[in-house]
């Protein structure tokens, strides 16, 4: 299918809509919040947030491949897009009634509308990346893939930015004033992402075609998908490349996402960073992450998605080694730096400025691990089957996403260090790209 530029741009206008529900929600502003504030209790609130996480992740892990069946199925995938898209955009807004110090029901509410929102968004990226090949100029999923990452990262920035100044935690710029304790700034992040996505959806669904409706019958087609999952289920073994690809990613994308988890804290602890120096660490992550995943678009187009995957989760392994050689007062482990004294102002020491080196090159290399793991399922899965696999895609990046953390956890209790529990992430890295080595880059023979 010949597709124009605007078409293109309409579906990584996608990503940019719906990045700032991970951002803000996940990552910086809402997560924090309901850890601290509403539960009241920080210890208690971070078990409930990891709860909530894993019980949204395990509902989404199953059922993507599902879904993604009855797309190929059906046809079309927007209606799909749009449909969950609007579930997270209702759970967003139901995220106002995240109070202080809430009551235990008021808390369920909240996670109710935490897993709502996470099955929406989640579900509706199923459907967006299987439409990635048949809109790709001249195969280059690479590059389309690439760019629709940088575009989630510049829309997840000024989001952040705009979310950082209402909540008054953006250095030299004085935000809204609300009544004290009453955290108005911090509720909004709800209804503010749910907006974003609502609105910058449309260009989505007003410029970018879609794949023509296949059955009239709905019912025979449901029938039919099921089928053919159950088919590719049993039969994903004997497609060794695929089935290699998505056991290394899954390995492999824990490591990843730990390593934003797990980074921001580790270097939180040892220079006593709080809300105001963490937004900016993910700042430069995000600014990085744009051309980041430009070039790394490019080099997947260019040399292959695995080739690229190398560099990218190489160089991810890199950065953590970097980031985990910051402690004691030392820099590379055995370097005496200058560290943060109190009052000595923002960034002010040697070891920061070279944390926040290393935080840019992390988000140089994030991305083009991301763009180019969706792009290399471009490539392998079989092309009347891609939201499918699209879900198998999904479920790789859920299924055993707790092991990374758990694994932290353990490993931190039992030497008493988080130096070394953090140091499990370079395990997952190298677990990931040993097995990844054993793919060819080449879709399996039908079967």
């Amino acid at each position: 299918m010949q597709t124009s530029f605007k078409a293109r741009l309409g579906w990584a206008m996608y990503d940019w809509a719906a990045q700032p529900f991970f951002t803000i929600i996940f990552t910086f502003i809402f997560g924090p919040y309901f850890v601290a504030q509403v539960v009241g209790n920080p210890a208690e609130g971070q078990v409930l947030w990891g709860d909530t996480q894993t019980i949204a992740g395990l509902i989404m892990a199953f059922m993507a491949p599902v879904l993604g069946s009855l797309a190929d199925a059906t046809g079309p995938r927007k209606p799909w897009v749009a449909g969950f898209t609007m579930l997270c955009v209702l759970a967003c807004f139901g995220l106002w009634f995240a109070v202080p110090d809430a009551s235990d029901g008021r808390i369920n509410l909240v996670i109710f509308f935490v897993v709502l929102g996470v099955i929406g968004a989640e579900f509706s990226i199923v459907f967006n990346n299987a439409m990635l090949p048949t809109l790709a100029k001249d195969g280059q999923v690479g590059k389309l893939s690439g760019y629709g990452w940088a575009m989630g990262y510049v829309g997840g920035l000024i989001a952040l930015i705009i979310m950082l100044i209402v909540t008054g935690q953006m250095p030299g710029v004085a935000g809204p004033e609300f009544s004290e304790g009453s955290f108005i700034a911090e509720r909004l992040a709800g209804p503010f992402s749910g907006l974003w996505f609502a609105l910058f959806i449309i260009p989505f669904m007003l410029w970018t075609p879609d794949v023509p409706k296949l059955v009239d019958d709905r019912v025979e087609a449901v029938r039919a998908g099921l089928r053919e999952l159950r088919h590719t289920l049993r039969t994903l073994p004997q497609r060794p490349n695929i089935f290699r690809f998505l056991i290394a990613r899954m390995i492999y994308y824990d490591g990843l996402n730990a390593i934003f988890a797990f980074g921001g804290v580790y270097v939180a602890a040892q220079f006593g960073w709080g809300l105001t120096e963490l937004g900016l660490f993910g700042i430069v992550a995000l600014i990085a992450g744009i051309p980041g995943s430009l070039i790394g678009g490019w080099l997947d187009d260019r040399i292959g998605s695995k080739p690229t995957l190398f560099l990218s989760i190489g160089g991810l392994f890199l950065v953590t080694l970097g980031l985990i050689s910051v402690g004691d007062g030392k820099v590379a482990f055995v370097v005496p730096m200058d560290f943060p004294t109190p009052d000595d102002g923002l960034f002010a020491s040697t070891a920061e400025l070279i944390v926040m080196g290393l935080t840019a090159v992390l988000g140089v290399v994030a991305g083009p691990a991301q763009a180019a793991s969706r792009s290399m399922v471009a490539r392998l899965a079989p092309p009347d089957q891609l939201g499918q696999y699209f879900g198998l895609f999904s479920l790789s990046g859920k299924v055993t996403a707790f092991l990374a953390p758990f694994a932290i956890a353990r490993v931190t209790a039992g030497t008493e260090s988080v130096r070394a529990g953090v140091s499990v992430i370079l395990i997952f890295l190298v677990v990931g790209l040993i097995i990844l080595a054993t793919v060819r880059e080449q879709r399996d023979p039908d079967v």
